[in-house]
Parts: structure tokens; sequence; C-alpha cells
């Protein structure tokens, strides 16, 4: 394969001259040349893992003024942060524990998220939790549950409250309602999480920070016994290189013990893993709002309305083994359809149905207990030599997240950040992802001004751009309006046009077919990603 562009520069604000909105222009730079910048410089942080913990991480520390790199040894979002439940919620379930100034915090990071950070890419989504017969919380305890759930969001997406069956069955209509009580509504979001992790990807790009996927950590470099960089080999050209860094972060998540004890062979295990496994299925009715079914007492098992198909799940079980082995079984899918069976009915859960599953592996902190119960929490510990290593957390919380490791970052001894440095505390709180805009607007443009010459674009191929794009969608209009035989649809059944798969070369760092179908859009997860397709999308790969 030949060595395929990223997006390093900081890009200029240009005016597009199709659609006359700003948009964002860059100059491609190729791995080889990416290569050469890492192993070149010394930066103030290398960040080792490109999950969101480790994107978001850079994107604040670049907003910092500090000089980044972020590497990692697959693709970006490529394991457990494309494999959520795509929720960005305060935690229902929180509230049982008394965590309700977590339940507060998770609320703010939610709304700041929606609404100013990337209302592109997320959007509301009610929930409906049926309470039936013999189950294990009562509709009083739910209805006064939900209600405080709304309180702590300021009210800001309605009041909970309980809805009669009836109405739900409407919304819902695969809703079971034998032995149907009640429903206690609230509201919660919903993402494409592989989108916004790229998103912020991008943004880390645009504020400095120079990035590589397939990039694995072979060694560490050590200075007077400080880890003061890392030895890499590129998994696409096979090229080694190195780079030096005062301070490594290891944000590699599952692997995260793995990188520890490359600083410290001595180094104990200090996180344990619970498995998450969702099934994806085509819906055989329109669903306005999402199933939160309680199991038990702590687990809820999920039925979400997502990219026009049906998400199931999850699971919850500890893992052990290699973290690249993770995937989803037949126990795992039989549980799943089970648990669905609660409260959806069995026609929608026909095996026939399913077009993807996936598999994700949770970070909870060391020690006992039952994994449904460990707490989501982020800890972020200095090994001996020096090392930061971060795990854990919710995908609501990034930006959280990012701003924690800065502030702990902030107070070691002994690292002078630099005369650019600007301290965490003093940037403002909601710095929006790239591409920022409302999708209405951007999916009415799409289909008023163009592209042309060639035929008008679907709406839902407009829909699907401006969702997960935002006014980013105009540079790929602009790919069809250079090239019209790029506005043709990869597969018929999907929204997605083939100037998306250019972008993603071009852009965002697509390096892989799976790069492409599975995490830049959805034809892996609607089960589109026939050889035909693929074939198609490595052939653009090669070409540059």
């Amino acid at each position: 394969m030949t060595s395929e562009p990223t997006l390093q520069s900081v890009p200029a604000l240009g005016t597009h001259p199709s659609f006359g909105t700003a948009v964002f222009h860059s100059k491609a730079v190729s791995r080889a040349e990416t290569r050469e910048q890492l192993s070149k410089a010394t930066y103030d942080l290398l960040v080792i893992g490109g999950g969101i913990l480790g994107i978001s991480t850079a994107w604040h520390a670049a907003q910092s003024g500090l000089r980044v790199a972020l590497v990692d040894a697959g693709d970006f979002a490529g394991a457990t942060s494309s494999a959520s439940s795509k929720l960005l919620h305060g935690g229902l379930r929180y509230l049982q524990t008394g965590a309700v100034r977590l339940v507060a915090e998770n609320h703010f990071e939610r709304r700041a998220v929606s609404r100013q950070v990337a209302p592109h890419l997320a959007n509301p989504l009610t929930f409906y939790l049926p309470v039936y017969r013999g189950g294990p919380h009562g509709a009083a305890k739910l209805g006064a549950g939900v209600f405080a759930y709304s309180a702590l969001s300021a009210f800001g997406d309605g009041v909970g409250h309980l809805l009669s069956p009836a109405k739900a069955a409407q919304d819902v209509p695969e809703l079971r309602t034998e032995n149907l009580k009640a429903v206690a509504v609230y509201g919660d979001g919903q993402m494409n999480d592989a989108r916004m992790a790229l998103m912020t990807v991008r943004a880390a790009v645009e504020a400095g920070a120079v990035v590589l996927n397939h990039a694995e950590v072979s060694g560490l470099r050590f200075t007077r016994g400080r880890v003061t960089g890392a030895e890499l080999r590129d998994r696409v050209s096979g090229d080694d290189f190195g780079v030096s860094a005062r301070l490594v972060l290891n944000a590699t998540g599952p692997w995260v013990d793995h990188l520890r004890k490359m600083e410290n062979p001595d180094a104990a295990p200090s996180i344990r893993l619970s498995k998450g496994a969702h099934l994806v299925l085509k819906r055989t009715s329109p669903w306005k709002a999402a199933l939160a079914t309680p199991i038990d007492k702590y687990r809820i098992t999920f039925a979400l309305p997502w990219e026009d198909m049906l998400l199931l799940g999850t699971t919850d079980e500890e893992f052990e083994g290699d973290p690249a082995d993770v995937a989803v079984t037949e126990k795992d899918t039989a549980q799943i359809l089970d648990e669905a069976a609660f409260s959806v009915r069995d026609q929608q859960l026909s095996r026939d149905l399913i077009t993807y599953s996936f598999a994700g592996l949770r970070v909870l902190p060391g020690g006992p207990g039952d994994t449904a119960k460990a707490k989501r929490e982020t800890v972020v510990t200095e090994g001996r030599g020096g090392m930061l290593s971060v795990s854990g957390g919710k995908w609501t919380t990034f930006r959280h997240i990012g701003r924690t490791v800065m502030e702990k970052l902030e107070t070691l001894p002994g690292r002078p950040l630099g005369d650019d440095f600007e301290p965490i505390s003093r940037l403002p709180k909601k710095m929006p992802l790239p591409g920022v805009a409302n999708p209405r607007a951007v999916a009415h443009r799409l289909l008023v001004d163009g592209p042309a010459p060639g035929p008008r674009m679907g709406a839902d191929t407009a829909r699907h751009l401006a969702t997960h794009y935002g006014s980013l969608a105009f540079d790929i209009a602009r790919l069809v309006n250079e090239n019209p035989e790029l506005g043709e649809r990869v597969h018929a059944d999907a929204p997605e046009i083939w100037a998306q798969v250019v972008y993603a070369r071009d852009n965002e760092w697509a390096e892989t077919v799976d790069d492409v179908l599975r995490r830049r859009t959805t034809l892996t997860i609607r089960g589109l990603a026939t050889d035909e397709v693929r074939a198609k999308v490595q052939g653009l790969l090669d070409k540059k």
C-alpha cells in the first residue's frame, strides 16, 4: 500500500466556492513525513493510545500550548472507544448508590457536548423504562428516580415522569405490553462514538498535535531511569522510528498494564477488565424512543434506535486474556437476545435481523467484586520511571478526563512546561469540535444548493453527512462537485457516498478498509461491507 496522507497542518479558514460556507482546508502530510516529524523533535508530551482518553488529553494538552505527539498501535478509537453503547448519559443507575454528585457532573458534561461542543455529532434521545409486574423496581420508585434524574440535569430534557403503557406502545410498537404496569420516561443523549473520536483527533491536530495511527510501541526510551520516549514500528510501512518526549502518557486502555510492565517489569496489575457485547439489528418498525429495561437491581439492558438500526446490549462480565481477542460469543448473543425479550417482542429479535455484533472492554480499577457494581472512575498514576498512566472513566466525561490529566501534569515536580504553556483552568471550558453547526441547517443547504452537476443528493445522504461531519460535509460535497462519480452511493442500502471514502483517506487518517467501513462510515455495522465494496474501497486507498 502507498503511504496515505495524514492531516498535520493547522488548517486555514476559507470560503467554500459552491456553498459560501466557511470550511477548513488542510495540507496532506504523508506517513513518511509524519514519522520524520515525530523522530526529529522532542515533544513535551507523548500520548500512547488513541482511544478517547488519549485523544482528549492530546487535545487539551495542545490547547494548553504543549508540543504533543499521539500514537496508537491500531486505528484511532479502534478498540474500546468504538465499541461503546453510543450513549452520552448521566448514569441513571448511579442514583441507586447515592452518587448524586457524580450524576450531576455527568449531566453537565453531557449537556456541554450536546449543546456547545458537538451538537452536530450528538442528539437527544428519549428513554422509556418499562415497569413489569414482578420486576426488580416498582413504578413509584422509578417515577421518583427519573424525576430526580431530570432535576439533576436542570430539567433540560424535560421532566422525568410516568407514562401509560398504551402511549409508550405508540412510540415503540415492538414494546411488550403483557404485565406492563407503567413506563418511566427520561431524557439522555446519543452519538456515533467513532465519529466523535475522529473529530476530537482533528481538533487536537488543529491545535498543533502530531498524530499517527497504526504505529506500535516496541519499547520505551529511558534517560537516567526516567521514561523519555518510545520506540515504534509503523505497521503500514514496517519502518522503525522513535519519539522523544519530556513526559509519556500511557493511555492504552485494556493494554495499560502491558505498557506499565515495559516501564517496570515488577509493576503489579492495576486494572481489571469487563466485557461488554452488543448486537446491531435491522428494525422491523420505527422507534421514537429507546428502551432501558432493568434486569436486576444493578443492570439495565438497552434497545436503542441508532443509525437507522437497533442496538441491543450490553453484557457485563469479567474478562481475562489478551484484549486483542475479545469477541462476541454465541453465549453473549443468546444473553443479549434473552434479556431484550423482557421488553421487546420476538419478531424484532429474530437472528436473521442481526447485521453486526461487537464487544469492547471496560477498564475498571483493580479489586474484587462484581464488575457490574464497580465504579466507572478514572485513575491516574505515576510509575517508577515517571510515566503517567490513565485508565477507566466514561465516554460521556471524555473532556473532563482530558482536563483531569492536564491538572495532574501541572502538579508534577521538576517538569517545567515552557513559556507558552497555558494552565487548563484558564482555557475555555466548552471549546467546540471541528464542523460545529446545526445539522438540520447543513442538511438543508446540501439539498438546496447541490452538489452539481449530477443527480441531486438524497435526503438520507444529506442528513447522514450533516450529522456525521457538521459543516465539514460541504468539503465532501465539493469533492462530488469536482468528480460527480463520487456522489454515487457505496451501497444501495446505505446513505454513504464514495466521496466519504476519499475524504477518510485524505483527511481522517484511514489506512485500511476496516478503518473506512467500520469507523468512518456505517457500512460494516449495517452488514453491507461486501467483498465488492471492500475491493473498491481498497482501490481508492491505494490511490493518492
